[in-house]
């Protein structure tokens, strides 16, 4: 690793709100550490929830909610999941439709290879949107081809084209499955130098001062367990993991 170079890796998974809500926070935290003279580089990789679920299922978000957590429960959850995403200024919806993510992250890995960080980042902020605030199927090959086309991946065609066929497809499934084999059990799970991990949604100032940890200006605290999400369930207190000076 270069001096100076933060390395990210973030497992997650759309579905997960979770995973919105902290690359919001990350995305805040990364502006906050601007002063750290850090190159800070993210790279987001797949985590499925929900990996035994035909691609081209959907459920209906509430009724699945509701026969997991039962109506008392999943009022909590909203109620915990609406608080922290008002206080960055998105919103968390939980009407729509609930599907396999493999054809999104198959997509969020094409746009990662062809441009980087920031476009990778581009098509996952609409994926996120589409999915949370707008209600839509994520796991629809028309609709995904019209993000990819305005995110600027590739023309709605050839992202048909790509979803008709298995490009990604056993990345993906390898990436998935490598995660569960090294512990990871719930979302997100973000890798910091390939050393240290931390647990789910952690706010902001977690991460900043991670970094200011990192580049030699400050003392890192305690960090909180923070809630994420797992086959089991969302959101759950994750165990934060510590991480090294």
């Amino acid at each position: 690793m270069q001096p100076g170079v933060v390395s990210l890796v973030v497992i997650m998974d759309i579905t997960c709100p979770w995973c919105y809500i902290g690359q919001r926070e990350l995305q805040k935290a990364i502006k906050d550490a601007a002063d750290c003279d850090l190159t800070i580089k993210v790279e987001h990789r797949p985590f499925l929830l929900h990996p035994n679920m035909d691609e081209g299922k959907v459920i209906d978000k509430m009724t699945f909610y509701r026969e997991k957590f039962g109506e008392e429960k999943l009022a909590q959850i909203k109620q915990m999941v609406s608080a922290r995403a008002k206080e960055l200024g998105i919103e968390i919806g939980f009407e729509g439709w609930l599907c396999q993510t493999i054809r999104a992250h198959r997509l969020l890995r094409k746009a990662y290879m062809l441009g980087g960080q920031e476009l990778q980042e581009k098509v996952l902020e609409a994926i996120f949107y589409a999915y949370f605030t707008e209600g839509k199927n994520i796991a629809d090959i028309h609709f995904l081809g019209e993000l990819a086309e305005e995110a600027g991946v590739f023309s709605k065609d050839e992202a048909v084209e790509f979803f008709k066929s298995d490009e990604y497809r056993a990345e993906i499934e390898q990436m998935a499955n490598e995660a569960r084999k090294k512990g990871v059990s719930g979302v997100p799970f973000t890798i910091i130098n390939g050393r240290w991990a931390v647990s789910g949604g952690q706010t902001a100032d977690v991460y900043t001062q991670i970094f200011q940890k990192l580049a030699g200006k400050g003392p890192l605290h305690s960090i909180p367990a923070a809630p994420s999400c797992s086959d089991s369930g969302c959101p759950i207190a994750a165990a934060a993991a510590a991480v090294k000076s």
